[in-house]
């Protein structure tokens, strides 16, 4: 290699890298928001009347109910959460192709726009056809920007703080989660019935800055470079790196571009033995993120903690706590992503999240019945602190890492593939969980957290073992310093290597 990883520690953390990370960075506020504002919505009697009004039966005119834990098992009312993932899903294939072709700047772009014409539908939904439409399109244009960002935030930074500037994808989207869920509480003070209507159309807040934000950002050296457009990607690293002596990383640049041109079919490419340790990776941290149960307790925190018996109003209040913990966490991890590394926190979070899951299905398990609540001023304080916990301990590890990893292990030639493929998991997983959290809590009841805590000590096991450390490491040296020194993934990379020196010997003869 040249000495990029010399050149990186010369370079300055310019002013137009913290306004283009920043800028780029609004498509978590953006992806944020819908996670909170739809938990918080779906607890609003208004509009549960107007949309699902088996529901709103269940939950505010009956007496008797089969179950606490069932008031909301509803299919429609789990679809109207859940098909904006499915939507993403979809929508980031297309995504990846904008990429790689136009650029992640487009890319971004279009989620904007995307993004603007769902908020369109959601406000002004007058059946449920409509509302399924806006989250349809609102899906799409979060396919479009987790697909884009990260790779954006990871390659404009210098690696050396990549990882901090990466985490203000996540650190945005706890800002929307919070945000959301303080329009929510205000909003569900509105008489008239009509708050969540404006609790959905602030959502084009933040979708507006990532569209103006992507007008104003320039777009990547790699990208530049890998598009042909060698002199204006050499400009742009001058100016983002702030040094003269960009040499070394720009012809590391050109070389992986050169590498990736001869790649036809990225998605091909990427089930090549060298790549499996990175993909494999990749979609074990998206499955693992959801499964910790953090998006169950995002999505419907008013909702949970309305089924625990809290009123309207506190329920709404104690998702503002969580959420306030939320971005406090994600804060914390900003801070020690490049300093502790990766695997630290991976691995204490784990632990944090598989105690205070249990502290919950305990508490849930003694003290809420099928058909009565027994839950104290004391004992309701108690399952919020242990949410918080919880949330706080997702928030500084697997909330962030999971976007971040994914964004810098694999190769140039299959960076946006392997992106591809890791926001299609999450999203994958995310609207498995969205569509079956509330039937789920009313099969397992308070049984299951035991659930969600069995997966956080599988996934942390996976980290123990298998997760290398990719701190401070070049992307462009990741095989060289991290794959090839793995005591396990080393196999597939040298392998492959073997394979391509013998072949080349072969053609050569």
């Amino acid at each position: 290699m040249a000495g990029g990883g010399d050149s990186d520690l010369e370079a300055k953390i310019t002013p137009i890298v913290i306004i283009s990370c920043i800028m780029a960075a609004t498509g978590g506020l953006m992806f944020g928001y819908d996670v909170g504002v739809s938990g918080g919505v779906t607890s609003m009697a208004a509009f549960l009347r107007e949309f699902f009004p088996e529901v709103y039966r269940k939950t505010v005119e009956e007496k008797e109910v089969e179950s606490n834990y069932c008031k909301y098992d509803n299919e429609k009312l789990q679809l109207f959460t859940s098909c904006l993932y499915l939507a993403g899903l979809t929508a980031t294939f297309f995504a990846s192709h904008i990429t790689r072709r136009q650029g992640r700047r487009a890319t971004m772009l279009i989620s904007g726009f995307i993004f603007i014409a769902g908020v369109a539908f959601n406000a002004a939904a007058q059946n449920l056809p409509m509302l399924i439409i806006g989250r349809i399109l609102l899906g799409s244009g979060v396919g479009f920007a987790n697909q884009a960002v990260p790779v954006f935030l990871s390659e404009i930074a210098p690696s050396r703080i990549r990882g901090a500037l990466n985490i203000l994808f996540q650190l945005n989207i706890t800002l929307g989660i919070l945000f959301a869920n303080l329009v929510n509480y205000a909003t569900n003070k509105i008489k008239g019935g009509w708050g969540w209507r404006l609790s959905l159309g602030l959502g084009g807040l933040p979708a507006l800055l990532l569209t103006l934000g992507a007008f104003l950002v320039v777009d990547t050296p790699n990208s530049l470079i890998e598009r042909g457009h060698l002199e204006e990607g050499k400009v742009v690293l001058r100016k983002i790196r702030g040094i003269h002596n960009i040499e070394p990383e720009f012809l590391d640049l050109v070389n992986a571009s050169r590498v990736a041109k001869e790649v036809k079919h990225p998605f091909r490419n990427i089930l090549k033995r060298s790549n499996r340790p990175q993909l494999l990776i990749s979609i074990a941290l998206q499955v693992f993120q959801q499964f910790t149960g953090i998006n169950a307790i995002m999505f419907y925190a008013p909702v949970l903690f309305n089924t625990l018996g809290f009123k309207n109003d506190a329920s709404l209040y104690s998702a503002v706590i969580t959420g306030a913990v939320n971005v406090l966490s994600t804060i914390v991890s900003i801070y020690s992503v490049d300093r502790l590394g990766r695997r630290m926190l991976l691995l204490e979070a784990g632990v944090q999240m598989f105690l205070s899951q249990l502290v919950i299905a305990v508490v849930i398990g003694i003290k809420v019945k099928d058909h009565s609540e027994d839950l104290s001023k004391g004992y309701a304080v108690l399952v919020v602190v242990m949410v918080c916990i919880f949330v706080s301990a997702f928030a500084w590890s697997w909330g962030p890492l999971c976007w971040l990893i994914p964004s810098e292990i694999f190769p140039l030639e299959t960076r946006s593939a392997g992106q591809s493929v890791a926001v299609c998991v999450n999203l994958l997983c995310t609207f498995i969980i969205a569509q079956a959290f509330l039937s789920m809590l009313c099969f397992f009841k308070f049984g299951i957290f035991f659930f969600f805590s069995g997966c956080v000590f599988l996934m942390s096991t996976f980290v123990l073992f298998l997760l290398p450390e990719t701190k401070n490491v070049p992307i462009e040296e990741m095989t060289e310093r991290v794959w090839k020194q793995h005591w396990l993934w080393k196999r597939f990379v040298e392998d492959d290597c073997v394979k391509q020196d013998k072949v080349a010997t072969d053609d050569a003869l």
